[in-house]
């Protein structure tokens, strides 16, 4: 029972972390049967996040097969070093300890992050990147305060900066004001340079990715899914029939 008790209070402990941090600025459903989303997470994964974070319990493969993405095309397209095969796990090229000298600490692997932190996290941190030049990055995020990591999705989304204007959002200590209704903020997230995407595409970028990652961290359920309702509904005819075999034996019993 005590062994019980503290593997809940472990699987607690990251969700109360991150209700800590406070209310986050988006949220989102992940849809595990969107392919397309799935297959675009997966193609902005590779080429954006890949050069530093792995996905060590996932495999090229196993992703192509659940995603419904040919074995030629994920090798052309997926798999840019010549040490990895189509049947290999998604490792990456940088070494832990050459990480370690160059950034301070390896990048974490990625696999299991959108169980660790949620996807409404994930979702709400990939979009709230903006121009701090007091960071070694040149970037600071609003989630996730002093991030090491630099933008790397700038080149879609453009340079955000912090710009002062009026919010819906309540502000603690201030009243609204009494035409608008709004509030007045200079920590209001705007673009300020264009990147290639225009913001209503880069949302739905980063929904991919984040959908990517929500499948990643638990690629059986799609499986599970399909097969719960023919559990259930083996489980209905078996009920009958033992219901009936009980009333047989206790007919002859009587």
């Amino acid at each position: 029972m005590k062994k019980q008790l503290f593997a809940l209070l472990l699987a607690l402990l990251p969700a109360a972390a991150i209700a800590a941090e406070g209310e986050l600025p988006y949220s989102m459903e992940p849809d595990l049967h969107d392919q397309a989303s799935l297959q675009n997470g997966m193609k902005l994964y590779v080429n954006y996040c890949m050069g530093c974070h792995s996905m060590e319990h996932q495999r090229f493969s196993r992703a192509a097969t659940d995603l419904d993405m040919p074995q030629g095309l994920v090798e052309d397209n997926l798999i840019f070093s010549p040490e990895l095969a189509f049947n290999d796990q998604m490792h990456i090229a940088m070494q832990p300890d050459d990480a370690e000298n160059w950034l301070g600490a390896p990048p974490p692997d990625l696999t299991l992050e959108a169980r660790l932190r949620g996807s409404d996290w994930i979702y709400s941190y990939l979009q709230s990147f903006y121009k701090d030049p007091s960071s070694q990055t040149g970037v600071n995020n609003a989630v996730f305060d002093q991030v090491a990591m630099p933008n790397v999705l700038e080149p879609l989304q453009g340079v955000q900066e912090k710009v002062c204007a009026t919010t819906d959002k309540p502000i603690e200590g201030q009243e609204p004001d009494s035409l608008s209704g709004k509030y007045q903020s200079c920590d209001v997230l705007r673009v300020t340079e264009e990147g290639s995407m225009n913001p209503d595409e880069f949302q739905d970028a980063v929904y991919d990715l984040t959908n990517f990652l929500a499948y990643a961290g638990e690629p059986s359920r799609l499986k599970a899914q399909a097969l719960a309702p023919k559990v259930l509904i083996f489980i209905v005819f078996l009920g009958i029939i033992c219901y009936f075999l009980k009333r047989e034996y206790w007919r002859d019993i009587h």
